[in-house]
């Protein structure tokens, strides 16, 4: 609990430090918070799924088309720049932001997310977050990242029906047939080069032995944008997005990866231009499918304030006994390494998995409180923001300021507080200006 809390509340995004800081502890138990994160008493993978349910019940407002939920996925590379670090490697960002450099040492990891309604938007709560590169243990695993992916997926043990909302890196052959295994579906963006089958036509006459024919005429996607006549006009679902037309042309065609029928949805945008989906589901609508796509962006802002505001991958334990790595190196092979060597490989990973894991939930409750409790947020916000839009929820960073300025009138009734807040003030030291202000 104390970590969670100085996760909501920290300032900065300076590792353990930072949480000893924000609450104002003793230096002595700089190293108990080291020991938690390190410990095996906590399951990350455990964790995860407890969380998981937690969001599915305290989360009334989790978006959901034609019954199911909406299940985002992407991946993030983390800069990391220590040489005794496991599962650093050198990872080329296709990014086109000008601020990012095309390559960079640090932690390839892949994200799950659960859209839920807040006000007229939307946030992409957190549910996992895993490193899946950088360290391989045996040479006969032969897992992709979409792969690890679905394994991912499937970890968090959700019995509802659902979407999974991604980009084109994972429209594959891993990823859809295993969705459609488990009853979901794969809403995604395919590349403009990606070609689709008719159905093979039945033969008037009796057909030779063998297998049917599966496969008509081939058909290269892009082509269909030459056919602006036979296109729909549209008002464009994509939030935020107010009297702007699009067109659109919804085809049912084969998919080979998945060796079935699959929608696809030809668009071209006035701003954003022209962009291939792709939908298992032959049942939803082309503009949902096109509105499903606008929100998978939703996971790209909970990034941007998990690395900022949260600092959920502001993690910097080293492993002393690790053999430092030289700069643009690949995966770390240890297969040949002793059996002590990758135990203390996979304890550290799983430190970092902690860390991350318990930040991912320190961000999905101040999204709670956002969502559920907006009024009071801004009442204890306790700063100025130059736009306040109607509507729409507080942020996290507004959410964390009101929790750091709500914290010492929470301590200060510690006679009617909760068992936690007696925990916290034995463990404050006065010594400091921060534990002066909350212990009063």
């Amino acid at each position: 609990m104390a970590v969670l809390a100085g996760l909501c509340i920290r300032q900065d995004l300076l590792g353990v430090t930072s949480l000893v800081r924000a609450l104002g502890l003793k230096e002595s138990l700089y190293d108990r918070i080291i020991d938690f994160f390190h410990s095996d008493a906590i399951d990350p993978d455990t964790l995860c799924r407890v969380w998981t349910r937690l969001v599915l019940q305290v989360f009334p407002s989790a978006m959901r088309i034609n019954g199911r939920l909406l299940i985002l996925g992407d991946g993030i590379k983390v800069p990391k720049t220590g040489r005794k670090m496991p599962a650093v490697k050198c990872l080329h960002q296709e990014s086109e932001n000008n601020t990012k450099p095309e390559y960079i040492m640090g932690h390839s990891c892949q994200a799950v997310s659960l859209v839920v309604g807040a006000g007229e938007s939307a946030f992409a709560v957190p549910l996992a977050t895993r490193i899946h590169e950088g360290a391989v243990f045996s040479n006969r695993d032969k897992r992709t990242l979409p792969g690890k992916m679905l394994s991912l997926v499937r970890m968090l043990a959700i019995t509802d029906l659902f979407y999974f909302i991604a980009d084109a890196y994972y429209a594959c052959k891993t990823i859809a047939p295993g969705l459609l295994k488990d009853g979901a579906h794969l809403v995604s963006r395919v590349r403009s080069n990606a070609v689709a089958y008719f159905p093979a036509q039945t033969p008037e006459k009796k057909r030779s032995r063998g297998r049917p024919k599966m496969y008509g005429k081939k058909l290269k996607l892009r082509s269909l944008f030459d056919k602006p006549d036979e296109m729909t006009e549209a008002e464009s679902p994509v939030y935020g997005e107010r009297g702007i037309m699009i067109r659109y042309l919804c085809v049912d065609l084969i998919w080979k990866p998945l060796r079935r029928l699959v929608r696809f949805i030809i668009v071209i945008h006035p701003t954003r231009g022209k962009c291939i989906f792709l939908c298992t589901d032959l049942e939803l609508a082309p503009i949902d499918i096109i509105r499903l796509y606008g929100i998978r962006f939703k996971i790209e802002l909970s990034f941007k304030q998990a690395l900022r505001v949260i600092g959920v991958y502001a993690y910097h334990f080293w492993m002393r006994t690790m053999d430092p790595i030289r700069r643009l190196s690949g995966d770390q092979h240890l297969h040949r390494k002793t059996d002590d060597y990758r135990n203390a490989v996979r304890r550290k990973i799983a430190a970092y998995h902690r860390y991350i894991q318990v930040g991912l939930i320190a961000q999905g409750l101040l999204q709670y409180l956002a969502t559920q409790f907006p009024t009071l947020v801004w009442q204890n916000f306790g700063s100025w923001l130059r736009t306040i839009r109607p509507g729409i929820p507080p942020s996290e960073l507004v959410t964390a300021n009101a929790l750091r300025y709500a914290l010492p009138e929470f301590i200060a009734g510690y006679r009617q507080a909760p068992i936690f807040t007696k925990f916290l003030l034995e463990r404050i030291d006065v010594s400091r200006s921060e534990g002066l202000r909350l212990a009063g």
